[in-house]
Order: structure tokens, then sequence, then C-alpha cells
């Protein structure tokens, strides 16, 4: 195939192409540094999607695209960022789908579990067909992002909605953040601790993506998590083992709203979710559950 990737310098997206290079597809990569080359007669550049002015050319679109969410204090100007970053880019990817004769065939573009909010305790797990009604910012952004997708919609052309979890390498995301505390010993439940943490390892989030490219009777919102999420003092518990140091230290929920702001929620929200969609169209999870290997390994 030749596909059309955002993000494709990001921690996902790095080893997506990784993976499919091997199948011999080419890509086309949006990029912001112009300096940016490649050897690889496989990968072309583009710095800006008003290069096109249809997608004709591409089986597929694979769209990553976003600013870090954790990283700044969420302040005005940061959420406009956040949701310009996403949904700007999303839109112009929507008009030129429709704008082409022949389109991609598949679309699959980014949103998160941010959308669902923070859930409430329940015995039950949530899946893809809990509602999304609350009113926070997480859900404001990801339900503007879903919508400029949908757009691309049509009988020639098949939306995937990627709502991501937590994605866990070693080599980037969270985890690489968290990693020195803990290893110094100095990690420890947020708030209560009690609260889910719906989670996937980056292999499993890179072979999902793959596995909805490939089926093609694979359409709408798709929850990327494991099919077992753990509670925040679960994972202290895991991650501390790993890196066999003790993790005594508890940062209660105020001094989190405190220190992280709005942001906090990312951490504290409840978010018992499970991956219904993507079990019943046939995944397989290398990690379905949360192990130490899954910190120490690639």
């Amino acid at each position: 195939m030749n596909i059309l990737i955002t993000g494709g310098t990001g921690f996902i997206g790095t080893e997506l192409i990784k993976k499919l290079k091997s199948e011999n597809h080419h890509f086309t990569l949006l990029v912001r540094n112009k300096d940016k080359k490649s050897d690889d007669k496989r990968i072309t550049h583009c710095y800006s999607l008003d290069e096109f002015s249809d997608l004709n050319d591409f089986d597929a679109v694979i769209n990553l695209a976003g600013e870090p969410i954790f990283d700044k204090r969420w302040t005005e100007q940061q959420k406009r960022k956040l949701i310009e970053s996403r949904v700007k880019i999303t839109n112009k990817l929507s008009e030129l789908i429709n704008a082409s004769v022949n389109p991609p065939h598949t679309f699959l573009s980014g949103s998160a579990i941010g959308i669902y909010g923070d859930l409430p305790k329940s015995a039950n797990f949530y899946t893809e067909s809990t509602a999304c009604y609350q009113d926070c910012f997480t859900n404001y952004l990801c339900q503007q992002w879903e919508a400029a997708a949908l757009k691309a919609e049509s009988d020639k052309t098949r939306v995937c909605l990627i709502r991501t979890g937590t994605v866990f390498s070693p080599e980037g995301g969270a985890l690489k953040k968290i990693l020195p505390i803990y290893r110094c010993g100095l990690g420890g439940k947020l708030g209560s601790g009690k609260q889910y943490w719906a989670w996937i390892s980056r292999r499993d989030h890179v072979q999902a993506v793959i596995f909805l490219l490939k089926n093609a009777n694979c359409s709408g919102v798709y929850n990327f998590v494991a099919p077992n999420p753990v509670r925040n003092e679960e994972f202290n518990r895991i991650l501390a083992n790993a890196v066999n140091r003790p993790a005594f230290f508890a940062v209660p929920e105020f001094a989190l709203k405190l220190g992280l702001g709005e942001r906090a929620c990312l951490v504290l929200d409840n978010q018992q979710l499970i991956p219904e969609k993507l079990l019943a169209a046939g995944f397989e999870f290398q990690d379905p559950i949360l192990t130490e290997n899954i910190f120490l390994n690639p």
C-alpha cells in the first residue's frame, strides 16, 4: 500500500513504520522539520498538507499527530494548542479525502480514552458503547477530534477511531518519565490508588493499528487498551517489583490537583475500560495482563 502518515516520527509512529516496512509498503510522512531526510526509498517526506489537492494516490491514511497532552500545564492557550494540533490536521485530511475521486479506502485516526472522563466505579467494565457526555476538557477535545475524522466516512472510505489508553514501553511515553522515579525508590500510589488505569503495551498498540489497516470489515470506534485494566495501586506494586525498589510514597489527590492542575484527571480518573470491539474482531493481545516484563522490555 501507499500510506500517508501524520505523527509518524513519534513514539507510536516510529515503531509502526518499522513493522510495516517489512511488508514493503511505501510511506509519505508529514513532518515539521524540513531538514529531516531519509535514505529509505520507501519513505517520502512532506511538510504541509497544503502540498496536496486530493489523496487519490494513497491507499490509506494513518493520523497519529497531536501535541503531547501531559507535558505542559493546561492553560487556555495550551488547551487551544492541544485542540488545534489534533482537530485542524484531521479536518484537513477529511477535506482531502472528500476531494478525491479515488479516495483512500481506509482512514485510521487517533483519539483517546479521555473521551470517557471519570467513569463511575462499578463491578462492570466499560466498552466502546459507553456514553461519552461528561463535562471535561478531555471529553471535549476527543469529541471534536473524532467528529473531524468522521467527516471522511463514505462508501469508499472506512474510518476507524483509535481511542488510546496509557501506552507502556520503557523507550518512551509515560513510562519513560515514571521509571527514573521508581528506580530512585520514590514511587508510590496516586490519590486513593483505587482508580483503574486502562493501559496497552506499545507492541500491542502497533499491532492493533496494523490489524485495523488490514481488516476491511473494521470501522467505527476501538478502545486501544489491554483486556485487563489495573488499579493504580496494583500498577505501583508491579513496577516497584520490576525495578526491585520500594514504592511506599503516596501522593494525595489534593497535591496532584495542586501540582498538575486540570491535568491531574489523566492519573486520577477511573477508566475501567476493555477493548470489546478489538476482541470481537479477532485481535489477539501479546500483553493482555500487566507484568513486570512490559516495564523492562521494549
